[in-house]
C-alpha cells in the first residue's frame, strides 16, 4: 500500500474535522492524516479551533506512515519555522504559596547541569525536608 506519501516529505492538505485531540487532514480524495494537538503550531496549543478551521489548506509534514491500518500521522508545526524566543533574562520568579519558603534562596544562575548532579541537589533538599518535618512531629 505504499503510495506516493513517504515519511518526511511535505504535502499540501485541506482541513477535514476538528476534535479536540487533533485535526483531520485530508490529502487526497482517498486517503487523510490526522495531525496531534502538540503538532498543530509551536507552543501550547489550547483550542485547536483558534488555530484551523474546517476547509482550511494547510502544508503538513508526514511523520508516519502506519502500513497495515493506513492511519498517516502529520505536523503542521514541523512545516514552520520555530519561533526564536527573546534573550531576556526577565522571567517573573515563581513564586511558591503559603509555606516557610527558604526553597531556591541559595540557587544561583547556572549553565547545563547534568542529572546527576541535579539529582544529588533534590535529593539533599528532599532529606532536609524531611527531617524538618521529623523534627516538628516530635514535638
Amino acid at each position: 500500500m505504499s503510495g506516493k506519501y513517504e515519511v518526511g516529505s511535505i504535502v499540501e492538505g485541506k482541513v477535514t474535522g476538528i476534535k479536540p485531540f487533533g485535526a483531520f487532514v485530508a490529502l487526497d480524495e482517498k486517503k487523510q492524516g490526522l495531525v496531534h494537538i502538540s503538532h498543530i503550531a509551536h507552543g501550547f496549543v489550547k483550542d485547536i479551533n483558534e488555530h484551523l478551521s474546517v476547509g482550511d489548506e494547510v502544508k503538513v509534514k508526514i511523520l508516519s506512515v502506519d502500513e497495515e491500518s493506513g492511519k498517516i500521522s502529520l505536523s503542521i508545526r514541523e512545516t514552520q519555522p520555530k519561533p526564536e524566543r527573546p534573550a531576556r533574562q526577565e522571567r517573573p520568579a515563581r513564586q511558591g504559596g503559603g509555606g516557610g519558603g527558604k526553597r531556591h534562596t541559595n540557587e544561583k544562575p547556572q549553565g547545563f547541569n547534568t542529572l546527576e548532579e541535579k539529582l544529588k541537589g533534590w535529593l539533599k533538599q528532599s532529606n532536609e525536608i524531611q527531617a524538618d518535618l521529623n523534627k516538628r512531629a516530635k514535638k
